[in-house]
């Protein structure tokens, strides 16, 4: 089996040689997974593959020096490839749940520990986190541009079985109703869905008559259970549908059929196709025969469907989701924030890859609207056990600043706000200490996290920003690091 610990790049471990010679391997490190902008102008993104992560945690140092050989040959590096073969993680890892909403520069996944054992997961961790991540996130935007169920099923078009299974794992989590991909129905216990291909009906031969086969020969086989028809092959409106309601009849399906029965469209004009279906179906008594849609769609898409009053009940989505094609790199970065209990941070040319320093922790404040519920209101990251983050924790006063208006203030009256911890300790001494979660579990957290923000924030365009802001003591950190480093830059000469 492959070890996904390494699936890395070989700089991770030329600077494990330089950290192992100069006596720096064992220096504490924390180093921050965070992403710094959501894809398609989301407001945030969701959190999934964390699981995977301390899986790929605890696989580390499970190889033979053999293997370091083929990336590390030679008598120089024969020490450190036996050190690098019984290398085990043996520090704390971080991180949020799966199913959270995240949002930019907060830490996802914290990692502390020695420095060489935290700078080799980098790799494997990005590779991860930016999968599962990039299609939990598209997934969230598809399912919120309608009310009706979204199927995934993009296994054909997805970047490897792996992808595709992990994806289509991450779609649930975001608001995908099923998947069509049964290894991930059978690893995660959720099960898998499936109607027919145009193949199906082709093989009784091109007629309408091998249509009516095709339909007839498919209800005998699957009794008792749901059974959708695929009624596009040939004329969706002069055959196919009128097939699947001899079919159905031929059969004694109508609408007391209990599994459930309905036909699937997959090309022309969804919206007229749908109406007209609809009309045809309700004409003979089958109010209760569902239409699903398919065909390369995606949020956009569906939207339009919906405006333009499509009789569809759900959706079943394909590549937009499995490979989040309009963006399908996702941006996380893992950066190094402490390096024995001194913070650092990366200061760039570029104003946005500008890091937060420091050993942090994000709280969630939330409030009990008399009219609202219990909504979200503000996320704020600290320094872990700075004067913002003790007085959060104790349930005191507190008021938070915007990072870069700081005459902006919110102030939150004890008693008034619940604080909630959005990085969980999952990993101790190397090993996992977290509970684990089903998939049914980890998508029911996503559903009730989302619905605590208010629907301008959910909405696709345009959506109202939340509020995200770092607390006095981490701001005042990042500008003595930044005001410092300008000081020495300023003051710099080659001798």
């Amino acid at each position: 089996m492959l070890n996904h610990a390494y699936c890395s790049d070989k700089y991770q471990y030329t600077m494990g040689k330089s950290f192992y010679d100069s006596g720096m391997k064992d220096q504490t490190a924390v180093f921050n997974l965070f992403y710094r902008k959501a894809p398609e102008n989301n407001n945030w993104a969701v959190v999934s593959g964390t699981d995977e992560v301390i899986e790929m945690v605890e696989n580390l140092g499970n190889m033979d020096p053999a293997f370091f050989e083929k990336f590390l040959p030679g008598e120089e590096y024969a020490e450190f490839r036996g050190y690098l073969s019984a290398m085990k993680f043996t520090g704390t890892v971080y991180a949020m749940r799966e199913g959270e909403i995240v949002f930019p520069n907060q830490p996802i996944i914290i990692i502390e520990g020695p420095l060489i054992e935290a700078q080799v997961l980098e790799t494997p961790m990005l590779c991860i986190m930016n999968h599962q991540m990039a299609v939990a996130t598209k997934a969230s935007r598809v399912c919120r541009a309608t009310n009706r169920p979204v199927s995934e099923f993009g296994s054909r078009r997805a970047h490897g079985p792996w992808a595709a299974t992990y994806g289509a794992k991450a779609a649930i989590i975001a608001g995908c109703a099923s998947t069509s991909n049964i290894l991930a129905g059978a690893m995660f216990d959720y099960g898998s869905t499936g109607t027919m291909a145009h193949s199906f009906v082709t093989a009784f031969g091109s007629s309408v008559a091998g249509e009516f086969k095709a339909f007839d020969t498919y209800i005998k086989t699957h009794r008792n259970e749901s059974i959708i028809l695929l009624i596009d092959t040939y004329d969706t409106l002069k055959c196919g549908v009128l097939n699947a309601i001899k079919a159905y009849r031929a059969n004694g399906i109508d609408d007391n059929y209990a599994p459930g029965y309905g036909v699937r469209l997959d090309s022309g004009d969804l919206a007229y196709l749908s109406i007209e279906c609809r009309r045809i179906l309700d004409e003979n008594g089958m109010k209760n025969c569902k239409i699903f849609a398919t065909n390369s769609l995606d949020e956009y898409l569906i939207t339009d469907l919906e405006r333009q009053g499509a009789c569809i009940d759900s959706y079943g989505v394909g590549d937009a989701i499995a490979t989040s094609k309009a963006a399908p790199c996702f941006g996380n970065v893992y950066k190094l924030v402490q390096i024995d209990g001194e913070g650092v941070l990366k200061r760039s040319e570029d104003k946005i890859k500008l890091i937060n320093p420091g050993f942090q922790i994000t709280y969630r404040i939330m409030i009990d609207d008399p009219s609202k519920g219990e909504v979200f209101k503000v996320d704020v990251t600290c320094l872990r056990g700075d004067a913002l983050s003790q007085k959060i924790e104790s349930g005191e006063t507190f008021t938070v600043c915007d990072e870069y208006d700081r005459y902006k203030t919110k102030t939150f009256e004890a008693g008034t706000y619940i604080a909630l911890t959005m990085q969980h300790k999952v990993i101790e001494n190397g090993r996992r200490c977290a509970p684990k979660h089903t998939l049914a579990e980890k998508k029911a957290y996503y559903d009730s996290t989302l619905m605590h923000f208010s629907p301008s924030e959910r909405r696709l365009i345009n959506p109202h920003y939340y509020k995200v802001d770092i607390s006095d003591d981490l701001y005042n950190m990042k500008m003595e690091i930044i005001n410092r480093l300008v000081k020495e830059i300023r003051e710099f000469k080659l001798l």
